[in-house]
């Protein structure tokens, strides 16, 4: 249960950073993409670096989560970020969420409950060698790589969702090493700083973030959650079952959580449809 509330604060924590970065990204000129003048940027702005003090809170509770929880349970809990975007952004402008946004909420809601019990996350049973990790970052890494050059070619919201959907991934990566520098904490405290996964976590994270950047910088905020919340999730469910052995249920109750991965898919769409929230775009709103 302390993993499941430290999950959903992180996740709160993690919407309030989205959306003030999305205010600070929105005035970047668009010749800064892809350039690390961006950052700089960014780092300009007091609401850029309130967004990154948050970012850092979800970032610690999201670790201490880990710490208690299995990937597969507590990444896709931080869908919830979505939902708290929405209300975030109502509460700071006061844009009017009718009930078709709260509808997608709630589905978007229910659809994490379903995939959740009926995946059952259960605990690891291995930890991972060199071997493992070298597979799975050639393949996140070649996945990453089409995103982007795909993403350069590209504009608009077709460049927005891909590097959303690239910046999930990454995160979830950078979740897999998280799991993995708790855990060579418990075993080896005095030892952790001389590890491999707590600088490749680092510099993942890092990199998360500046494609984040360039996500929200490409496109509206509800073309860039949806796609982070989805990819992030998915990709952490598969990273827990390749590289720690954590166990979902699969036989009949692949039935169930299709249910719910359809219903977070419906609920994403529609809020990023909603006319509502597109034209709350916060570039318009005052600071």
């Amino acid at each position: 249960m302390i993993a499941v509330l430290l999950a959903v604060l992180a996740a709160a924590c993690n919407a309030l950073s989205s959306v003030l970065q999305r205010r600070a990204a929105r005035t970047a000129p668009q010749s800064d993409a892809f350039k690390l003048v961006l950052l700089w940027d960014m780092m300009r702005k007091p609401v850029w670096l309130s967004g990154i003090v948050a970012l850092i809170g979800g970032f610690l509770l999201q670790a201490s989560a880990l710490n208690f929880g299995t990937l597969a349970l507590v990444q896709p809990l931080l869908i919830t970020e979505l939902p708290f975007t929405m209300l975030i952004i109502w509460l700071m402008y006061r844009i009017k969420l009718n009930w078709s946004l709260w509808r997608a909420i709630i589905a978007l809601t229910i659809g994490l409950a379903v995939l959740l019990a009926s995946a059952s996350p259960g605990h690891g049973t291995r930890a991972p060698d060199t071997a493992d990790w070298i597979i799975v970052t050639v393949v996140c890494g070649a996945i990453l790589a089409y995103l982007i050059a795909t993403a350069k070619i590209t504009q608009g919201s077709r460049r927005a969702a891909l590097l959303g959907t690239a910046s999930g991934l990454g995160f979830a990566f950078t979740a897999a090493l998280m799991k993995e520098s708790t855990r060579l904490f418990n075993s080896e405290e005095a030892h952790l700083l001389t590890t491999w996964p707590v600088y490749a976590m680092v510099a993942a994270g890092v990199f998360s973030v500046y494609l984040l950047q360039n996500a929200l910088q490409s496109g509206n905020l509800v073309v860039v959650q949806p796609t982070l919340n989805i990819s992030d999730p998915v990709a952490s469910i598969g990273l827990g079952v390749a590289l720690f052995g954590e166990t979902i249920r699969l036989g009949g109750w692949i039935a169930a959580e299709l249910i719910g991965v359809g219903l977070i898919f419906y609920g994403s769409v529609k809020l990023a449809q909603s006319p509502q929230i597109r034209q709350g775009d916060l570039m318009a709103l005052p600071e």
